[in-house]
């Protein structure tokens, strides 16, 4: 069974960091494209960054360029988002995702299959 599971979101003062795990089964994440979108009250889902294991493939929104970054433990099977210096408009459910490896750097959500159940983020004093 395919599954994605998020977790580590919270509340966190602006200028803070925080890290989202996204943990995978019933398939193996290098094999895909992966990334995480978020989804803030009143807006539409919108791809934050993305990775493609198999070609290198990266993309990065610009509001998030040098402040979130992506990794993975293959050994855990397990995808990270280090997040930095958070801003209130970070604020949103934030949602891991997997999908075909042309899924990265084309991060469009349509394209991705797989999708955790979201965990929130909210940045505020």
């Amino acid at each position: 069974q395919v599954q994605l599971v998020e977790s580590g979101g919270g509340l966190v003062q602006p200028g803070g960091s925080l890290r989202l795990s996204c943990a995978a089964s019933g398939f193996t994440l290098v094999d895909y494209a992966i990334g995480w979108f978020r989804q803030a009250p009143g807006k539409e889902r919108e791809g934050v960054i993305c990775i493609s294991d198999s070609d290198g493939s990266t993309y990065y929104a610009d509001s998030v360029k040098g402040r979130f970054t992506i990794s993975i433990d293959s050994a855990k099977n397990t995808l990270y988002l280090q997040m930095s210096s958070l801003k209130p408009e970070d604020t949103a459910v934030y949602y891991c995702a997997a999908g075909p490896t042309q899924a990265c750097p084309a991060i469009h959500v349509h394209l991705y299959e797989y999708w955790g159940q979201g965990t929130q983020v909210t940045v505020s004093s």
